[in-house]
């Protein structure tokens, strides 16, 4: 592998470290100082490819100041369902990532 590969992968790496350590980051943040709320689960979509299932729930809540978010839930269980009522937490600082209480 010559010197532009071998940079590539790197900044490839870093890329990928950066991300998980961004959201280990928030993950800790709601978990700690995180407002606890009420939501409803909105919409789950497949975000797979055709060979794939890759499922995203999406959550609708107020925040403390009374604005409406839909916001991804990043811990969600298997049999949410559409319509469902969750306790959850979010940050102020990052709104439309929201995790259920458990």
């Amino acid at each position: 592998m010559d010197k532009t590969g071998l940079i590539w992968w790197a900044g490839l790496l870093a890329v990928c470290a950066a991300i998980i350590l961004f959201s280990r980051r928030i993950r800790r943040q709601i978990n700690e100082s995180g407002i606890e709320t009420t939501g409803v689960i909105s919409r789950i979509t497949d975000e797979g490819g055709t060979d794939t299932t890759d499922y995203q729930y999406y959550v609708r809540y107020r925040t403390r100041d009374g604005e409406e978010i839909e916001g991804i839930l990043l811990n969600p269980d298997p049999d949410l369902e559409e319509g469902q009522q969750v306790v959850l937490r979010y940050h102020p600082k990052y709104t439309k990532n929201a995790r259920i209480v458990r």
